[in-house]
């Protein structure tokens, strides 16, 4: 704050007439704008082509029993039986960390610690 000429309080170099200049953008501030607006119509068409998908997926989708690639066979843990030799039974010829990993993701397991009776559901091969 100032004063003025009058001796009233003003704003500093406002002058006597009140109005603001008009807003200007520098070369990097229209940049700034230009790509915040894309960024904004990138991410709501990529919202929209995912919603779209999604809503066609489940109307053309058919039911997991149909397909043969669905059929999961399951398995009982057997009493002192690991994760590491239930995945190599279950594919001899396969790399076992990758088996190991796949029935754990399968079955939402957080860790390769199995207990006997547990049902576990093997991935097809």
């Amino acid at each position: 704050m100032a004063v003025t000429p009058d001796g009233t309080l003003g704003r500093a170099g406002s002058g006597t007439h009140g109005a603001a200049p008009p807003l200007r953008l520098t070369r990097r501030g229209r940049a700034v704008v230009v790509s915040f607006i894309a960024g904004l119509l990138l991410v709501l068409l990529w919202l929209t082509a995912g919603l779209g998908a999604s809503a066609g997926d489940k109307e053309d989708a058919t039911p997991p029993a149909a397909t043969p690639a669905a059929r999961v066979k399951t398995v009982v843990v057997e009493p002192g039986e690991t994760l590491w030799e239930i995945a190599t039974r279950d594919d001899p010829d396969g790399d076992p960390r990758i088996t190991v990993q796949r029935i754990a993701d399968l079955n939402g397991l957080s860790d390769s610690i199995v207990q006997p009776g547990q049902r576990l559901r093997m991935p097809a091969r």
